[in-house]
């Protein structure tokens, strides 16, 4: 028998309590929802983590067949305690209410590499990086970018940045991923398109 699509509208919220409101957000929510098998669910508590919407930004020199990566302090790795809170990532940016996304990491790779794009980005994913506790959505483009003007550190002084531009193989950047040097999801997404797109980027 076939089991029912559920969406959106099969859940119902019973209330959201504020937990915390600074820099981010934090809800509690009790809900209730359809089950797959019928029926619904009784009414349940989770707490989410609220963050807004990012545009990520993925630069690949096919010619020179690298990518163009970032560095900076990560807090989240240092309160886990154990992993170097430095993480590699991608060019990456909060999308303020209005923005077009495709803006804001055009914006962001200028910021945070001090790369102009000017030619097409092509979206690659969305997803939620952490959907059982955030709220947090996230969209990954991939733009062709020229390396060798690629370099130097960058980042807004005022938001407390401080951002190196890393140019690695991109076999390189890729084995990062298994040693757990670049364990930001944004850039194992993008280095994993980049991987299985490769060929296709490489010939054009």
């Amino acid at each position: 028998m076939d089991q029912p699509k559920l969406g959106r509208d099969d859940v119902t919220e019973v209330a959201r309590v504020p937990l915390y409101r600074g820099f981010f957000r934090a809800n509690r929510y009790r809900l209730r929802h359809a089950r797959f098998g019928g029926g619904e669910t009784d009414v349940f508590e989770r707490e989410v983590f609220e963050r807004p919407e990012a545009a990520c930004l993925v630069l690949y020199d096919p010619a020179r067949d690298v990518v163009v990566l970032t560095q900076q302090f990560r807090c989240g790795p240092f309160a886990q305690g154990r992993d170097n809170p430095f993480n590699l990532g991608t060019i990456a940016g909060i999308v303020e209410p209005g923005e077009v996304l495709e803006e804001v990491a055009r914006r962001e790779a200028l910021e945070e590499a001090g790369l102009t794009i000017d030619g097409k980005i092509e979206k690659i994913a969305v997803y939620y990086p952490s959907p059982g506790g955030c709220s947090e959505k996230v969209t990954i483009f991939w733009a062709e970018v020229d390396s060798t003007k690629a370099g130097g550190v960058h980042g807004l002084a005022h938001e407390h940045e401080d951002i190196r531009v890393v140019v690695l193989p991109l076999d390189e950047a890729l084995a990062r991923i298994a040693d757990g040097t670049a364990p930001g999801s944004d850039a194992v997404t993008g280095l994993l398109w980049l991987a299985a797109n490769r060929t296709r980027l490489r010939q054009t």
